[in-house]
């Protein structure tokens, strides 16, 4: 069974920053690409951040500039550092192998106010 579970979600005010990760397991992290999702409150999952096999990333445009994925194929894990922090990027957040976060997993949640 496929495992992701984001983390390091929490209270920040704008500005501020947040580094979350996503542990993977049960599935050959290294040979996927994979994709950061929010869902923020009364809205539908919507598709922040992909980042290829390779490595190579794409980014919502509302986020670009702002965050940036990373994985660690060693350690089977993705992260997303995020700065600026806006308080629409308030929602929790999930990472999973495919845009419609079909395997998303458990998410964090991100808070961003005053």
């Amino acid at each position: 069974e496929v495992q992701l579970q984001a983390s390091g979600g929490g209270w920040v005010q704008p500005g501020g920053a947040l580094r979350l990760s996503c542990a993977a397991s049960s599935f050959p992290f290294s040979n996927n690409a994979m994709y950061w999702l929010r869902q923020a409150p009364g809205e539908e999952l919507d598709w922040v951040s992909v980042t290829s096999v390779s490595g190579a990333t794409r980014y919502k445009d509302s986020v670009k500039g702002r965050f940036t994925v990373t994985r660690d194929n060693a350690k089977n894990t993705l992260y997303l550092q995020m700065t600026s922090l806006k308080p629409e990027d308030t929602a929790v957040y999930y990472c999973a192998r495919n845009p419609m976060g079909l395997d998303r997993g458990q998410g964090t949640l991100v808070t961003v106010s005053s």
